[in-house]
């Protein structure tokens, strides 16, 4: 029971992003070839809405499901690091056609071989955390 709010969160987002065609390797394919509005679209739409969500937390105040303060810790501005960190994910998702989000959803949809996929994700994130301190930050 403590963990159904979770999969119920995850079931919702799974279905959203089935139903808006996001996990579509043609919707993806259309996106990194600048022939349709569409991914831009949904990307747009989440990023305005959590500006607008964010503006309503830190306005209102509001508390965690827990009950503790929301605190939104500045993050530390360096253009190489978003470049660097961008063009690598980019580049996953424009090869493999997913990111982290749709992998699990393509894996409840059948899709044997993005498992291959998030093995690779799985290994990335081990190796950056091995490698993390001796990498420019």
């Amino acid at each position: 029971m403590k963990y159904l709010k979770f999969i119920l969160a995850g079931t919702l987002f799974g279905i959203v992003l089935s139903k808006a065609e996001v996990i579509s390797w043609y919707r993806i394919y259309e996106m990194f070839h600048f022939q349709s509005f569409h991914m831009y679209g949904v990307i747009g739409s989440a990023v305005l809405l959590g500006i607008g969500i964010v503006y309503l937390i830190k306005k209102y105040k509001f508390k965690s499901i827990e009950g503790e303060n929301i605190t939104f810790v500045p993050k530390q501005m360096s253009i190489a690091r978003y470049l660097i960190g961008g063009t690598i994910f980019g580049l996953g998702w424009a090869l493999t056609g997913a990111c982290p989000g749709p992998m699990f959803i393509l894996v409840g949809k059948g899709i044997w071989s993005i498992l291959i996929v998030i093995f690779g994700s799985v290994l990335g994130t081990f190796l950056y955390g091995v490698f993390r301190d001796k990498l420019p930050h």
